[in-house]
């Protein structure tokens, strides 16, 4: 990704209309927009169209975001690009299933239909006759029956209507990429000394004797540069 400076200056050209620099702000991001789009595989939309509703939020925060905001550009698109998504699965009503799967479908009850009065093939039989995958042969079966969307109007216990998504727990919160985003922006900003304490101490889980052998120093040592660096953090945050 690029660094800050340089996403700013981009930014301003961009705003200006300088498609080149909107187009390589997207190129250096993709990553992250890749990262997104990941959390909403499997919702019957295909991965290239989830990247494209991705981009296009990744447009609008270009297009929204003041340098005077107290947070990098890369934090604040976050939001911007998941509201996106979550959009187009909201509005554009039941869920769609793949091209692949629908046409998977209708050769397997061509399939069946050839068979006549004979007993039904299993999954397995299906699996190996089409050369595909259990899972895909459930779900091409599946793909045939109406379906149901998740943002369809249900009662709640009141008896108000909400959506039946709200219901449902995902154990995805935005707050918590948005943090994530945010720390990782921090830590690469610190040298690569003080970047592999903090992946040993937080993210591996070594105790502090444990870094200290592995940095060739003593304990006291790692505790007072671990103190350092939280402090560091702590002002960039503030």
């Amino acid at each position: 990704m690029l660094d800050e400076n340089l996403t700013v200056l981009l930014l301003r050209k961009a705003k200006k209309g300088d498609k080149s620099a909107k187009e390589r702000l997207i190129t250096e991001n993709s990553s992250l927009l890749k990262s997104i789009v990941k959390r909403f595989l499997n919702r019957g939309v295909e991965y290239d169209d989830l990247f494209q509703l991705a981009s296009v939020g990744f447009l609008k925060a270009i297009e929204n975001f003041d340098e005077s905001y107290s947070v990098k550009f890369t934090t604040y698109a976050v939001p911007m690009i998941m509201g996106e998504i979550k959009r187009f699965l909201r509005d554009d009503g039941s869920v769609k299933i793949s091209r692949v799967i629908k046409s998977l479908g209708a050769k397997i009850r061509a399939y069946i239909e050839k068979r006549g009065g004979c007993d039904e093939p299993t999954i397995e039989e299906l699996a190996e006759v089409f050369s595909v995958s259990k899972e895909d042969v459930a779900l091409a079966i599946g793909s045939s029956k109406q379906t149901v969307s998740i943002y369809g109007k249900i009662k709640d216990d009141g008896n108000k209507p909400i959506e039946f998504v709200d219901t449902l727990e995902d154990g995805f919160n935005e707050e918590d990429l948005t943090d994530k985003m945010l720390l990782k922006d921090l830590i690469s900003g610190l040298d690569e000394r003080e970047r592999k304490l903090i992946v040993l101490r937080y993210y591996s889980d070594r105790t502090q004797s444990e870094i200290a052998k592995e940095l060739g120093v003593s304990q006291v040592q790692v505790s007072r540069l671990e103190n350092k660096i939280v402090e560091k953090l702590k002002k960039k945050i503030s």
